[in-house]
This record gives structure tokens, sequence and C-alpha cells, in this order.
């Protein structure tokens, strides 16, 4: 069965874009929450190692929570490498029910962002994102 594209409004998307240019030297990472099927909100959180900060992981939660959302999507970056997973990603357990997000800055001025759903037999398989207003 094929997923369906994943929708993302534009104004998230350049919020997204733009906290990582803001990081051009250091992967950030997020999570990123939605009401009714649609991501409405991008919330920072540390990583260690693969994982994310415990603390800021359970405040990013609650944030997406008291905005009537649920989470969709763990966002990070890959300054130097391209929008895929990385073997390192592949092993990050946090949520792994939820849509992995990966932008790159390995690109001149255009962004390069790309959806991942990765099962626990580390099958990586490519969402298509859909762009919106």
């Amino acid at each position: 069965m094929t997923e369906q594209p994943i929708q993302l409004p534009r104004h998230l998307v350049n919020q997204i874009l733009h906290l990582a240019q803001l990081s051009p030297d250091h992967d950030i990472a997020g999570l990123v929450g939605a009401k009714d099927g649609l991501a409405r909100s991008c919330h920072l959180v540390k990583r260690t190692g693969s994982t994310l900060d415990p603390r800021e992981r359970d405040q990013a939660l609650k944030a997406i929570r008291s905005q009537g959302e649920t989470l969709m999507a763990v966002l990070h970056s890959h300054p130097a490498a391209p929008a895929e997973p990385l073997a390192s990603d592949l092993h990050c357990r946090d949520f792994p029910e939820a849509l992995r997000l990966i932008i790159s800055l390995n690109t001149k001025g255009v962004l390069e962002l790309r959806g991942f759903r990765i099962d626990e037999n580390l099958a990586v398989r490519e969402i298509a994102l859909l762009l919106t207003e």
C-alpha cells in the first residue's frame, strides 16, 4: 500500500529552512506537530548523539499537545550531506512511528527536504511531500 503524500504548508517549510540555515555548520533537530493531518508547528530539540535530548524532547511534546496537535515527524538537518537517511539516522529510535523529515544544506540555494519512514527492520521508504499554501 502506498502512503498518501504528506502535506506541508509553505510557511512551515520556510521556517524549517530558515532554522537550518541559522546553523549551517551543525545539524538541527526537532519535532513537527500536526492537526487534522496537516503539519502546523516545528519545535527545535537538541540532539545527544543519535537521540533527542530527553528534557527538550518532553518540552516539545508538551508544547505540541498544548496546541491541540499530535506528533507528525522528527526533523533533522544534514549540513553537508544529501537529504536521505545516513547510517546513524537508521538507529535513531526516538518515535519510530513518526515520519522522518531530513533537510539538506548541501545544495546551492535550493531547499532539499525529503520524508522517510524507517521500519523496525531498518528498511527505508521515501514518502512524497506536498507543498501547500
